[in-house]
């Protein structure tokens, strides 16, 4: 009998233990802030993305751009370069900075070489299957005025359980027609982090 009571106890033990590990899921809302690791993660694209373009837009550039052309740039996002320490999404980062660029309504935004190739193929298949009044004939592509271009950087500062990360995302803007950088931009983040024990 007592065997009995201690097997299930042993059972109960068991079953609560593995209750106790189940995975909790729970949802929250995409523009709340979560920092878990210390690391890159969204609301850093996102708040670095802002603060960037609109630094970049109220600089001289633009409203000497639109009084010597009359029109709204045209600006396509470039390579953004990951050369921090740890992995990093730039193709995120670059879809915020598209993002608030196209927000803004002080420019306009260019597909880049990737989204073109499936563009032109879908200009392509109209061009054999969609209607004469339908149709987009090739050779219409508005060509971008400026490029944007950067890199992602970090240094990582950690002794014991505590831990400095330092990012740095630096930007520029480069006129098509003659490879000057009319903008240069810098945005840092430094972030203290305490652990009970760091991975290697």
């Amino acid at each position: 009998m007592i065997r009995w009571r201690f097997f299930h106890f042993i059972l109960l033990v068991l079953f609560l233990g593995l209750v106790g590990c189940g995975t909790k899921v729970t949802r929250i809302d995409t523009d709340e802030v979560r920092d878990l690791s210390g690391r890159w993660n969204d609301t850093d694209s996102r708040l670095v993305a802002e603060a960037m373009v609109q630094d970049c837009l109220n600089r001289p550039w633009l409203s000497q751009y639109v009084t010597r052309t009359g029109k709204t740039p045209d600006i396509i996002v470039g390579q953004v370069r990951n050369r921090s320490s740890e992995h990093i999404s730039t193709e995120t980062f670059t879809k915020d900075l598209e993002r608030a660029l196209i927000n803004s309504g002080r420019a306009n935004f260019v597909a880049s070489s990737e989204e073109r190739v499936g563009v032109r193929e879908e200009r392509l298949d109209q061009d054999i299957h969609a209607s004469p009044e339908t149709r987009k004939a090739p050779g219409m592509e508005a060509g971008a005025d400026f490029m944007l271009i950067g890199s992602i950087n970090s240094i990582v500062d950690r002794e014991g359980k505590e831990m400095v990360v330092f990012y740095q995302v630096n930007l520029e803007l480069i006129d098509m027609v003659d490879n000057r950088k009319v903008w240069l931009g810098e945005k840092k983040i430094k972030k203290f982090v305490e652990r009970a024990r760091f991975k290697l």
